[in-house]
């Protein structure tokens, strides 16, 4: 009686198979492939090879924790001669000696995640059975039958492959970029992404059906919005909007992603502290990105919070143009989540695409602290009765503004309603640049236009159709486009009659430190309520000044400072109200690389800094990151006190691990000024063959 087949190794050929499926950047020590394309393994037996007229060879894949054919997380697959689509299968590729190659297909619509593969070699009614070893199955966005199938090269580079990126801040009209690096790719992430599905409730209630729904991008980016925060579960971040960052680091401090998702594995799924809306998403865009579903981030200035689903947002202020914080609602000066790339099979036709994924926790959506996926598509047509959360993102976008004056007495009277304030360039890093792409068409028609008015009515919005009338008697507040922080700010206030008759007016102006969501933080300037008279056809200007010695103690490290005008008109009790966020500018870091960028060779960036605070900078700290470049490193400053004009200089030593195109991010803070940003593209020649 011949013997049965003995298995002495398994070649998993990671080196061509990661290529093949654009995983090598994960590396070659293991199998990392995406699903619906072939990969090669190579069976070396011990003794005599496989012989097709008395062996039966057959495969099976798991994964999961229960694993069953009908939840379709196992799988067994017999030899034949040929592939074919949309199923585990198997098929001879050669077949020399006692080496056996096999070329293996998964389905389209296989689950992600861990897969142990099983051989089974029987031989005249004699089994035995060996392990091959384990494998990790991705989503695939190059293979036209995968829900994220994305039919662009150079989009799928952009946003699958590539692991920096840019973030968009600041407010409208002073746009501020920011580096990130990604880091999918880096050593142990994808592990920790998979982990990340293996702590949600969806798995710790059932962890059966969750595996079952792993094939389903929709599924799995609504678990990871989940997860990013953890305000439901053991996710990642901690959110604080306090700026009091006490038991953990400020969420400007972080420069990527790595560092974060590397925190949480190594703390038994502890919670980061802490994260703001940039850092959610950006740990979100690296996870998805890691597991396969294109990803991008992005930014919407002027973003409306509205908790009561009721597509307004109302805003507070007192007789002398103070802001109240008495509303939950609030129009953030800008908001950041994450678009991925999916087909939306559960929804009419027409709604594939890109998909809102918001991992900040704001509302609740089916129980839980996540949001989306919602259809690009959807919120521009006003349809906010689609899944998921619509609604919620169409306000971000499209709510009305309605201020309100609130009188000493307790009494309110509503001033303005704003129709165009809310959902102002909307913005993500362009493919294959580092400029920024407005995307803001994507998510509304042009301003009056027929389809706009369209999908305001089927959202119920019919007060976004009437026509603001002409504004004769109006105030507008201007100030320098650039505002140094550490330096004095003066802002204008201009009221302008072109009216016929002369208006006599008392004129409030008010400055105030705030966060970044609109929250009020302190007073720091104030003008003495005055009259004002300006005659037919005129205007009038007063200013406010706002020394930095005012300003310097209260303000946040994303430095923005609300104006308010207030005008009461006497004759018709009119109010006039003007608002204007002013973002500082902080001193440049100036990075200089010296010496040839090659892989593999150590380098040298020198990094500069001048003080331009009238005060002194006390206990500063760098922080240097980039993908592919070098790990966190946390350097002091080479001096503990930096004076006013003093220059300082510091030289960090990393060996690049990647070639092409590499950003260094530098982040420097100190007592007294916070988040000194800056970043560098340094192109490293490949290594030497």
């Amino acid at each position: 009686m011949a013997q049965v087949m003995r298995l002495a190794s398994t070649d998993f050929h990671c080196d061509v198979n990661n290529n093949a499926h654009r995983t090598a950047d994960f590396g070659y020590s293991r199998l990392i492939v995406r699903r619906g394309d072939r990969f090669t393994v190579t069976l070396t037996f011990s003794g005599r090879g496989y012989e097709s007229k008395r062996d039966q060879v057959c495969l099976s894949v798991e994964t999961g924790w229960v694993p069953s054919e009908t939840a379709g997380t196992k799988a067994k697959m017999s030899l034949s001669n040929t592939l074919v689509a949309n199923k585990w299968n198997a098929a001879v590729v050669s077949n020399i000696g006692n080496k056996l190659s096999l070329s293996i297909c998964s389905p389209a619509n296989a689950k992600i995640g861990f897969y142990t593969l099983t051989l089974q070699c029987t031989t005249q009614g004699q089994s035995a059975w060996f392990d091959l070893g384990q494998i990790i199955l991705l989503f695939n966005p190059w293979c036209p039958d995968d829900a994220v199938f994305l039919d662009d090269e150079n989009q799928r580079k952009e946003y699958v492959l590539n692991d920096q990126g840019l973030l968009f801040q600041g407010s409208k009209n002073h746009i501020v970029t920011m580096a990130w690096n990604f880091g999918q790719f880096e050593y142990g992430i994808v592990d920790i992404c998979l982990k990340v599905l293996d702590n949600s409730l969806n798995f710790k209630e059932n962890q059966e059906e969750d595996y079952s729904r792993r094939n389903d991008p929709i599924y799995i980016s609504r678990i990871v919005t989940a997860m990013v925060n953890c305000n439901d579960d053991k996710g990642i971040l901690l959110g604080n909007w306090s700026s009091d960052y006490s038991g953990g680091k400020s969420p400007l401090s972080w420069n990527g992603s790595v560092s974060i998702l590397r925190q949480w594995n190594r703390f038994d799924c502890q919670r980061v502290c802490y994260g703001q809306c940039w850092v959610f998403a950006a740990v979100a865009c690296t996870v998805l990105r890691c597991l396969g579903i294109p990803t991008r981030h992005i930014t919407n200035f002027n973003s409306a919070h509205d908790t009561d689903e009721n597509l307004r947002v109302d805003s507070f202020i007192d007789e002398n143009g103070k802001r109240l914080g008495k509303s939950k609602d609030s129009i953030w000066n800008f908001h950041c989540w994450v678009e991925s790339w999916m087909a939306r099979p559960d929804l009419k036709p027409g709604y594939d695409g890109w998909q809102v994924l918001d991992p900040t926790p704001q509302e609740k959506s089916e129980g839980i602290y996540c949001c989306g996926p919602a259809p690009v598509k959807a919120i521009k047509e006003g349809d906010i009765n689609q899944k998921f959360d619509i609604p919620f993102v169409f306000a971000e976008v499209n709510a009305d503004v309605v201020s309100w004056l609130v009188h000493n007495d307790g009494s309110k009277k509503q001033i303005h309603v704003n129709h165009q304030l809310v959902g102002q360039k909307i913005s993500t890093k362009a493919v294959g640049s580092d400029e920024r792409e407005d995307i803001t068409n994507n998510y509304k028609y042009e301003e009056g236009s027929e389809e706009g008015n369209k999908a305001f009515v089927k959202a119920d919005m019919k007060n976004k159709l009437s026509k603001e009338p002409e504004q004769k008697f109006f105030i507008k507040l201007r100030a320098q486009k650039v505002n140094m922080n550490g330096a004095d700010l003066e802002v204008c206030a201009i009221v302008t009659n072109n009216t016929s008759e002369v208006k006599k007016c008392k004129l409030y102006l008010c400055a105030q430190t705030i966060m970044y969501n609109g929250q009020p933080v302190s007073e720091c300037a104030w003008k003495q309520p005055h009259d004002i008279e300006i005659g037919p056809q005129e205007a009038k200007t007063e200013t406010l000044q706002v020394p930095y010695s005012n300003y310097r103690r209260t303000l946040t490290e994303h430095n923005q400072i609300l104006i308010m005008a207030l005008a009461v008109e006497y004759a018709a009790n009119e109010v006039l109200i003007s608002k204007k966020v002013i973002t500082l500018q902080n001193a440049e870091l100036h990075i200089k690389v010296l010496g040839e960028p090659k892989q593999f060779h150590e380098l040298i960036a020198e990094i500069t800094f001048s003080n331009p605070m009238p005060v002194d900078l006390c206990n500063g700290t760098f922080m240097v990151e980039g993908a592919g470049l070098t790990e966190e490193q946390s350097i002091p400053c080479p001096v503990s006190v930096i004076k006013p004009g003093q220059e300082v200089k510091l030289r960090v030593k990393f060996s690049p691990q990647k070639h092409g195109l590499r950003k260094l991010t530098v982040d420097f803070n100190t007592d007294e000024l916070k988040a000194v940003k800056s970043f560098k593209n340094i192109i490293i020649r490949p290594m030497d063959k």
